[in-house]
């Protein structure tokens, strides 16, 4: 490209396995701007949080430090830099975050906003779930520890004691999007599933699989209490979809969590190890739903307020490259 006479103005990167690391050589007039979505390591990050899946320190101390090599590389060359949230800017090394402006990539509220006439069927099982049945949500990536899949198993068996006429709806593939891989021949989801098969009603759980972001949008839309877990870590998007249609969330108390939730203002708050906590807290919930519905209404007007697409974060991001733009 450079042979061609093409010399950009602004790059936008991600360094997340090293793109833009020789960015700056090939044009070095440009402007660089790199997402620092993640900074591995450090005091209250998701490295040893889970002492279920921790590796020995040393080894950890080493991989991290391999994992963040290009990150550096990246950070050390670009202009500017932008972070989805506070949690990850703050993950960053502090010489690093004054190139960081924090703004999200942003929610269309429009798209993903309540229908109380939402409903979802299930070709693979015949059922139809409305917006009012007693639906319990979760949904990750992957059905993996770092986003609490273990923690969600192990809270199904009181929940469905507490509340025996819930149906249970997860959502998520059998990959492995962060952390360790599964042991040989087997998957997450079997492996948490099998620890509980015993001790729950498999009729009223079931596993859907991937969705297509539309019916993922629609089953978010029918539930009544939707179930959030994760390491301190990348924040999920499915979140804060979940917040912008109005889902009554019930969330880990981990720091990046909490940058958006408030225990009892517009979501509710549990320990992550805690599955009998995340229980009962969820059973509650669905006894007290009408009673909740300021959190739901609460959850929307955070994402409209914060996260909205095209008012708040496509112009920050627009605004970011004007003025890396107006800097050569």
């Amino acid at each position: 490209m450079r042979k061609d006479g093409f010399v950009p103005d602004v790059i936008v990167a991600h360094p997340g396995w090293g793109e833009p690391m020789f960015a700056k050589d090939v044009f070095p007039n440009a402007r660089l701007v790199i997402h620092a979505e993640y900074f591995y390591g450090g005091a209250g990050s998701d490295t040893g949080f889970d002492p279920e899946f921790s590796q020995p320190s040393d080894y950890l101390a080493h991989k991290v430090r391999i994992k963040n090599t290009h990150l550096l590389h990246a950070l050390d060359a670009c202009d500017a830099a932008i972070s989805p949230t506070e949690f990850q800017r703050s993950r960053h090394p502090e010489w690093a975050r004054q190139r960081i402006k924090v703004i999200h990539e942003g929610i269309d509220t429009r798209r993903f906003r309540p229908d109380p006439r939402a409903a979802i069927h299930f070709k693979s099982t015949g059922m139809t779930l409305r917006a009012g049945d007693e639906v319990v949500t979760f949904a990750a990536r992957q059905l993996e520890p770092y986003r609490g899949y273990h923690i969600f198993m192990r809270a199904l068996p009181m929940l469905q004691k507490l509340r025996p006429n819930a149906r249970v709806v997860i959502a998520g593939g059998d990959g492995v999007s962060y952390g360790a891989a599964p042991p040989k021949g087997t998957t997450w989801r079997r492996t948490f599933l099998k620890e509980v098969a015993h001790r729950i009603d498999h009729r009223r759980v079931h596993f859907v699989g991937r969705l297509p972001h539309e019916v993922l949008t629609q089953l978010l839309q029918v539930s009544a209490a939707h179930v959030y877990l994760t390491y301190p870590f990348v924040l999920s998007w499915s979140l804060l979809e979940a917040m912008s249609v109005g889902c009554l969330v019930i969330a880990s108390n981990t720091s990046p969590v909490q940058e958006v939730i408030a225990h009892g203002r517009n979501g509710l708050l549990t320990d992550f190890f805690d599955a009998d906590a995340l229980a009962h807290t969820v059973a509650d919930a669905l006894a007290n739903r009408e009673k909740l519905n300021s959190l739901r209404a609460a959850a929307r007007d955070t994402i409209v307020d914060r996260f909205d697409l095209n008012q708040i974060c496509l112009p920050a991001q627009l605004a970011l490259m004007e003025r890396s733009f107006n800097c050569n």
